[in-house]
């Protein structure tokens, strides 16, 4: 039979990687997906740089839409990133005719509804699992391993960066200034961290699974986002004194209202196992109605983590090559027609527990106009921790634990409390979940 002719647009590090693991591994991959699979040519910037893999017999060139208009190419893989030329080559590979596999998870969680939308009426695929978690295979497990499950809701580390910096952080009592300077030396946070540490990078991962977890609509600007670059070392102390661990979570839930979705930093009680994944790994945990939690570990980035994926979709793509496009699996899990527009909540509506640090004066009443403020607006505490002065100034920490509360409710609560005499700075507010 004769072989797939595949097109790589970028030589990256993940264009490297996808070149790496389909030569070294040609033999196995054929034999799972049926077919030879062949690189028959990539496109890079820079032609002339010394590549990290191997191209020998590889047409090489530095016109990516020479790529994906060639005739002979049945898979383009869209390893550039961006959602500019990236767009505009993914959407002309799909008028060819031609399958598309992409690491681009900034493309999918702003373009997906439209591209989706003419790959379906081409009647061609666009696979995208190592767009979110890297080597982690959660997109198949939602799509495919959980179609039995109304999921309920879904919480990850997506963000390896983010990951990275908390666990050090935890681990070494280090500034969050400190520990980021290092991820940037090591490779781990871009010279600009603003979309890893601002949770922008987790966004467009959260966005795709909700998507595929509820039938949803591809809704990225909907998605709450607040990085952890507020995080302090003592609000890391002090979360462990509680029992809870600090981590920067996608969190998306299936409520009566509509749909959560919201990636900030998380208390989470440190028993829990997604509380011990540390360094730049990833983890997302799944609940399903039918199957309960399940937890998913592993590369959320890499070289080769992240090719394993692509070529993982290169070989889903090449078995259902000669299947009618009509019962292929759906980009979204639900068949097109059945995508619901179910509201996103907005931030105010959604329901959790919090962790508060408020530094007050060491005077008389002031816990007891912070606690009645919390009774005027329904939030009852769970916990209280109150602390020596820290500083000069003589200010006292004051860590409490709220039990499950409207955002709104604490908004207001907030406002009040930072407008008292006796309260000098701005409170910190990490949301609790339990993950049970």
């Amino acid at each position: 039979m004769q072989s797939v002719k595949i097109g790589i647009l970028g030589l990256g590090t993940v264009g490297s990687g996808t070149v790496s693991v389909l030569k070294r591994n040609a033999r196995e991959i054929s034999r799972r997906a049926g077919r030879d699979i062949e690189i028959f040519t990539a496109a890079d910037r820079d032609t002339d740089k010394n590549f990290d893999c191997d191209l020998t017999g590889v047409a090489l060139t530095d016109d990516a839409f020479s790529v994906v208009n060639n005739p002979e190419v049945q898979i383009v893989v869209e390893l550039i990133g961006g959602t500019g030329v990236a767009r505009d080559l993914v959407m002309q590979a799909i008028d060819n005719g031609k399958h598309v596999v992409t690491a681009n998870k900034a493309l999918i969680a702003m373009h997906g509804n439209e591209l989706f939308a003419n790959a379906q009426e081409k009647g061609v695929t666009i696979a995208f699992e190592a767009a979110v978690a890297g080597g982690i295979p959660i997109i198949k497990a939602m799509r495919e391993g959980l179609a039995g499950n109304r999921i309920e809701w879904l919480a990850g580390i997506i963000n390896g960066t983010g990951n990275y910096i908390l666990t050090e952080m935890r681990d070494k009592g280090r500034n969050f200034s400190d520990v980021l300077v290092e991820a940037q030396a090591l490779g781990y946070a871009e010279a600009d961290p603003t979309f890893d540490v601002e949770g922008i990078d987790a966004a467009h991962k959260l966005t795709i699974m909700a998507s595929i977890a509820f039938g949803i609509p591809l809704q990225f600007y909907k998605c709450y986002t607040e990085g952890i670059s507020k995080i302090a070392q003592e609000d890391v102390q002090y979360a462990a004194e509680l029992g809870y661990r600090i981590k920067h979570l996608g969190i998306a839930k299936r409520t009566a209202s509509g749909v959560e979705l919201r990636v900030h930093p998380t208390l989470i009680p440190h028993r829990r196992l997604i509380a011990n994944v540390n360094g730049v790994m990833n983890a997302v945990v799944v609940k399903g109605d039918a199957v309960g939690p399940t937890l998913y570990y592993g590369a959320g980035a890499g070289s080769e983590p992240t090719a394993s994926a692509v070529v993982a979709d290169i070989v889903d793509i090449v078995r259902a090559l000669t299947s009618d496009p009509e019962n292929r699996v759906p980009h979204l899990a639900f068949q097109p027609d059945a995508i619901k527009d179910t509201p996103i909540l907005p931030m105010s509506e959604v329901t959790t527990s919090y962790y508060l640090r408020i530094q007050t004066e060491d005077k008389p009443g002031v816990l007891a106009n912070i606690t009645r403020i919390f009774s005027e607006q329904g939030i009852n505490i769970e916990a209280i921790l109150q602390k020596q002065p820290e500083d000069d100034e003589g200010l006292v920490p004051i860590i409490m634990l709220t039990q499950p509360v409207a955002e709104q409710n604490m908004d207001e609560a907030i406002a009040q409390i930072e407008a008292l005499d006796t309260v000098k700075t701005t409170i910190m507010r990490i949301r609790m979940e339990t993950l049970g």
